[in-house]
């Protein structure tokens, strides 16, 4: 059984950072791209960023880049999004999947977690 668990979720400003994590168990966890995705209230499931299994090879969404960072620990097997000069349109709840590629897709995705809240204030 996949298990995927974010945390680190929370309140922040506008203009401040957090950090998120996603610990994995129950499969090879470097033998797999990670991604990471976010709903807003009434609003699709929307792609924020995604990584190879190696860590290699990086993409993101564009209304994220350049202030938010993916990246992994497979000697951890977790997952990070590092998070900086938030917006409040960022808020969102934000989860953590597990593939077979750095697809933008939430359909190449196999295994999701639970989803950790991420609220941003003006």
């Amino acid at each position: 059984q996949v298990q995927l668990v974010e945390s680190g979720g929370g309140l922040v400003q506008a203009g401040g950072s957090l950090r998120l994590s996603c610990a994995a168990s129950g499969r090879t966890f470097n033998n797999y791209a990670m991604g990471w995705f976010r709903q807003a209230p009434g609003k699709e499931r929307e792609f924020v960023a995604a990584i190879t299994w190696g860590g290699g090879y990086t993409r993101y969404a564009d209304s994220v880049k350049a202030r938010f960072t993916i990246s992994r620990d497979n000697a951890k097997n977790t997952l990070y999004l590092q998070m900086n000069s938030m917006k409040p349109e960022d808020t969102a709840v934000y989860y953590c999947a597990s593939g077979r590629s750095r697809s933008a897709s939430a359909k190449e995705y196999d295994y999701w977690g639970q989803g950790t809240q991420v609220t941003v204030s003006s």
